[in-house]
């Protein structure tokens, strides 16, 4: 099981710490340090879309060019999550092969019961 998100993201270290605290073994990857590959993202995409996924409330989105928050396809997806790792909603928990994104402790206490 690995935890994907940035480490100094609140919601990212509250799903760390819930993890902890119920003894769950898992690996945390920092996108930052070590970027997504497009298989990656095209996998989560896949599972959840687009709008689970790109967060378009963010500063970073915000902050992005006009061009770039036009028509998005696929592809342009990936290459913006690839370009801006603060632009996928945090964290990314993938469990047997399922993506979960969010943390909200009563889901998470779901998932591990």
């Amino acid at each position: 099981m690995t935890l994907f998100g940035i480490k100094n993201c609140d919601t990212v270290r509250k799903a760390r710490r819930w993890l902890d605290n119920a003894n769950i073994q898992y690996q945390f990857h920092d996108v930052r340090e070590q970027p997504l590959t497009a298989e990656t993202l095209q996998n989560w995409l896949d599972q959840v879309g687009e709008k689970t996924l790109l967060n378009t409330r963010s500063t970073t989105w915000r902050n992005l060019p006009e061009e770039d928050k036009g028509e998005r396809t696929p592809t342009r997806t990936i290459q913006l999550l690839q370009d801006h790792p603060t632009l996928m909603k945090r964290p990314v928990l993938v469990h047997e092969g399922k993506v979960e994104v969010g943390f909200k402790e009563a889901r998470y206490a779901e998932l591990f019961a």
